[in-house]
């Protein structure tokens, strides 16, 4: 890179970084302060943490002179979210002893480990290594945790999905020695280091790559830079339509950023897969744009170039020719709950955890201090670990953050219903789907980024609309309802059929119809309100919707053919005029 005078501050970072490595090692020794340097937060992305502190006591400890309550949460790269049970067990048990004693499945089917003090972090990192577990590329500007359809019909599919998102983990995973070198107490090499596909500045952000199998769309496929849609021919798999530019960020007020749904531009067969995402990496971290981050994602670089560049591109670094795209159809999103049976004679086991969260909750709902809430007295951590303990097969880890006891045996699953029984675990059998469809982000009080609540009130939102929807008669009608505190999307707001957006405490923009199925956009119908408001706007909606909705309508479906509001066809148009109700 020859011009580097407008380049980002972050690139400067990067490349100045010593392939990642910076200040971190002076940082972590540093007993001063629970902190590290500013330049480093942005080099520890790429180690699989972020910095953060304690947001529900910072007014107190500025009030006495204190700096934040640091902290950092760190995020495992964890490809199709597939565990051993003892690796599970190793999980669980650092969770307690390097953090705050609780888990979160994160929408991207890995483990977040939250409230980790400065001088945790390498244990707890060599803790996951003598398991066979890492962070490397957990966050930062590459290629982001491989994420893959967690229960298909058929396990022989899953098999081989499984083990492609382990190649291309690999394969898209960055080279540096600085993760051994810092973490793993690796001795420093004279040799020359290079990074063979990322280069001294690796991409300009993050880069995320997602495979599913059709009908299931359980991990929003069409959210991802690169989405992998398989292709079954004759009960073997063929290959794969190619899905590029999805991505979920934006910001409040700046019409020039928008979510984007992948576009698919035809079919890779299985020879050329790793050729294809690489070739597609590549173009990314040369095109683009690394003056402005919030340009910076691969949905910026495909609208400024056009599809036509990315296929020239493709023949011109790889020879690659996509064929045409293959026929294919999503039915649902999503995690189906319960007893489901594989090919091979197997059973999975499906649990619902509210918005991802592992904890033990005491008597009031509440763990670790009260910043996390639960069903009362429920002991789910307790629970999975009871599980692990006699559990023979996989545990999986779901796009929309509930857990799947895999691979059991007809002679093991009355032991497994036993324990699912003992501790009371959501299988499905509340019967509340509104609730199961629903998804948020961490937000308050760690996020830096949140600006409203969304983990720890959701649930108390959800609970006014089942009443709302069970007065409607919809009480057994599933609406994908997503929340996130921000606007960067984390929780893929922007494919919920109700989306909420946070905007100011207690504040939120209201997002209406999305597809069931997650193939379309919902679009902005209401923006800065609160609870009441909320309610208000929903109610008659709901009701309307029990009313006039057609045979197997969804709610996102019923409110674009009712005029309600107007159809997102591409990122763009997500800022366009809403439709009828909001010109009124």
């Amino acid at each position: 890179m020859s011009d580097t005078k407008n380049l980002s501050p972050v690139e400067h970072i990067k490349l100045e970084s010593n392939h990642l490595r910076g200040t971190i090692a002076e940082g972590l020794a540093d007993e001063l302060t629970a902190a590290i340097s500013e330049d480093d937060t942005q080099l520890t992305k790429f180690h699989g943490f972020y910095q953060q502190d304690d947001r529900d006591v910072r007014a107190e400890r500025k009030a006495a002179k204190l700096e934040p309550h640091y902290q950092f949460m760190v995020r495992m790269r964890l490809p199709a979210g597939v565990l051993t049970p003892e690796q599970w067990l190793a999980v669980d048990d650092i969770a307690k002893r390097y953090g705050n004693g609780t888990l979160r499945i994160t929408t991207r089917q890995t483990f977040q480990f939250h409230g980790i003090p400065k001088q945790n972090l390498k244990p707890l990192l060599q803790a996951l290594d003598r398991v066979g577990l890492d962070t490397r590329g957990g966050c930062g500007d590459d290629n982001r945790n491989v994420i893959a359809n967690t229960n298909p019909q058929r396990s022989d599919l899953h098999a081989a999905v499984y083990d492609w998102s382990h190649r291309i983990s690999r394969h898209l995973r960055w080279q540096s020695r600085a993760y051994d070198e810092l973490w793993l107490d690796a001795e420093p090499s004279d040799a020359p280091e290079t990074e063979p596909l990322y280069g001294e500045s690796y991409l300009p952000r993050k880069f995320k790559v997602a495979i599913a199998i059709p009908p299931e769309n359980d991990i929003d496929v069409f959210a991802n830079d690169i989405g992998l849609i398989a292709i079954v021919e004759d009960g073997e798999l063929a290959g794969f339509n190619v899905a590029i530019g999805g991505g979920m960020g934006m910001t409040h007020g700046e019409p020039e950023t928008y979510p984007r749904l992948a576009t698919v531009i035809g079919f890779v067969d299985l020879e050329h897969v790793l050729a294809a995402v690489e070739t597609l990496v590549t173009i990314q971290r040369d095109y683009g744009d690394r003056k402005d981050r919030k340009h910076a994602r691969f949905k910026y670089t495909i609208d400024d170039h056009g599809i036509d560049f990315i296929h020239d591109q493709l023949a011109e670094r790889g020879d690659i020719k996509l064929e045409p795209a293959r026929d294919y159809r999503f039915e649902r999103n999503g995690d189906p709950l319960g007893w489901t049976q594989s090919d091979d004679g197997n059973w999975q086991l499906t649990l619902f955890v509210e918005n991802g969260r592992i904890a033990d909750f005491d008597d009031r709902g509440l763990a670790h201090y009260g910043q996390y809430r639960g069903r009362p007295g429920h002991k789910l951590m307790t629970a999975l670990r009871e599980l692990a303990k006699i559990h023979k097969g996989a545990i999986r880890l779901t796009c929309n953050h509930n857990v799947i006891i895999a691979d059991i045996a007809d002679a093991d699953r009355a032991a497994i219903e036993e324990l699912v029984a003992h501790y009371d675990l959501d299988d499905g059998r509340e019967r509340a789907p509104l609730k199961y469809a629903s998804m948020s982000c961490v937000a308050f009080p760690t996020c830096g980024l949140a600006m409203a609540e969304s983990e720890r009130y959701l649930p108390s939102l959800i609970a006014k609309l089942e009443n709302i929807m069970a007065d409607a008669g919809l009480e057994d009608e599933p609406i994908v309802i997503r929340m996130t505190g921000c606007p960067n999307g984390c929780a893929r707001p922007y494919l919920g059929e109700i989306g909420f957006v946070g905007k100011a405490p207690g504040k939120y923009n209201l997002y209406l119809g999305a597809a069931f199925d997650g193939s379309r956009m919902n679009k902005l119908y209401r923006e800065n309100i609160g609870e009441d408001e909320i309610l208000a706007e929903l109610t008659p909606l709901i009701e309307r919707f029990s009313a006039e909705r057609e045979d197997g309508e969804h709610f996102g479906d019923f409110v674009i053919r009712s005029g309600v509001i107007a159809a997102t066809t591409e990122g763009r148009n997500f800022h366009d005029n809403v439709g009828p109700a909001q010109a009124a």
